[in-house]
């Protein structure tokens, strides 16, 4: 198969010529129709994932057709169009049994803990468990953009800060993690406040439904400009960024009893940042982290697709070429343009 590679970090990847992989006892080997780039696959080829063994195939945002199974998959068979989470449970353990599978202590993640969707194929392990049947209406290029920054936003709206219509909710960062989390609770009934230091992505963010921006960029305290946005606070904020200054900003301008919810990733030289503790404690905030979603959870998601009510296809910028997704990969921390990038032509 065709595929990028890389043999140590931060090297330019290559484009090679690898074996095709061969699908586990319960596992399944799809062809890849499209597969989605992300700041985390920027964040393992930089190093900062643990889980990753070189030489490496990046890629965890995926759809596509199953060509070949494995003895023990029951669920799914040749042909089928499919797309499966970026954090995949084991099945078997007290977490996976609990529902939780975006927390399974042996979990399996597509282009860390195993070579990933930069390719022709990849081999995709506990299929029965995580494996999601695609609707003949979803494109390959849209449903491999819900792999990992709508997925992980839905859950973080929806399921973590159990946003409810009516509260304001600010979204600090507008890639494709906060854009989609604009998009998700706008959709619920919340208010959305975008904030970012580009003009143009707060531009977009409304189109996506924010119904007020900041340019943090612009003001001297981005907190208390929220706070007179809202008349006193955020009920929910997320950090879509992963920087020591937005996930501070994002506890600071919470109202009492508001609730933060961490979804870009804290890696590196920010893996440990300060936080407003004093707030934390005297307003009785409540902190969340979000990691991904469970594949069961899925079907909420794809019926507000159906209905109209999201449209996670407006957040694709650019549809590339597994060629062109090596210079793309390498500039993901710069965070230029709008929208996300998706390879669909290998």
């Amino acid at each position: 198969m065709k595929a990028m590679y890389y043999e140590s970090f931060e090297a330019t990847p290559e484009i090679r010529t690898l074996p095709d992989p061969t699908p586990g006892e319960d596992g399944v080997v799809i062809a890849v129709g499209a597969t989605g780039l992300c700041r985390s696959d920027w964040h393992g080829w930089m190093g900062h994932d643990p889980d990753i063994q070189l030489p490496h195939v990046p890629g965890h945002e995926l759809a596509g057709k199953v060509v070949a199974t494995g003895r023990g998959v029951v669920r799914f068979k040749v042909g089928d169009r499919v797309t499966v989470p970026f954090v995949s449970g084991c099945g078997h353990c007290a977490e996976c049994h609990s529902g939780n599978q975006q927390v399974c202590p042996s979990q399996f993640q597509p282009g860390f803990t195993h070579w990933g969707s930069f390719a022709e194929y990849v081999a995709i392990d506990y299929a029965d468990t995580n494996l999601v049947h695609l609707p003949e209406t979803i494109d390959d290029a849209t449903a491999a953009s819900l792999g990992c920054r709508f997925a992980t936003s839905f859950r973080a709206v929806a399921d973590q800060a159990k946003t409810r219509p009516g509260e304001w909710i600010a979204v600090h960062g507008c890639g494709g993690v906060g854009l989609s989390a604009i998009m998700i609770a706008s959709a619920l009934g919340a208010n959305a406040i975008a904030i970012d230091i580009s003009d143009e992505k707060l531009a977009f963010a409304r189109e996506c439904g924010a119904v007020a921006t900041i340019n943090a960029g612009s003001v001297s305290d981005v907190a208390e400009a929220v706070r007179e946005i809202t008349k006193g606070g955020a009920h929910v904020s997320i950090d879509a960024l992963g920087h020591p200054a937005t996930c501070f900003n994002s506890i600071k301008n919470l109202r009492r009893r508001g609730r933060h919810v961490q979804v870009g990733l804290m890696l590196g030289e920010y893996a440990t940042p300060q936080i407003p503790m004093a707030q934390v404690i005297g307003h009785e905030l409540e902190i969340y982290g979000s990691h991904g979603m469970q594949a069961w959870r899925y079907d909420a998601m794809l019926d507000m697709l159906a209905a109209g009510k999201i449209a996670p296809q407006k957040l694709i910028g650019r549809k590339i070429s597994l060629e062109e997704a090596v210079p793309a990969l390498m500039s993901l921390d710069k965070a230029e343009g709008t929208g996300i990038s998706v390879i669909t032509r290998f």
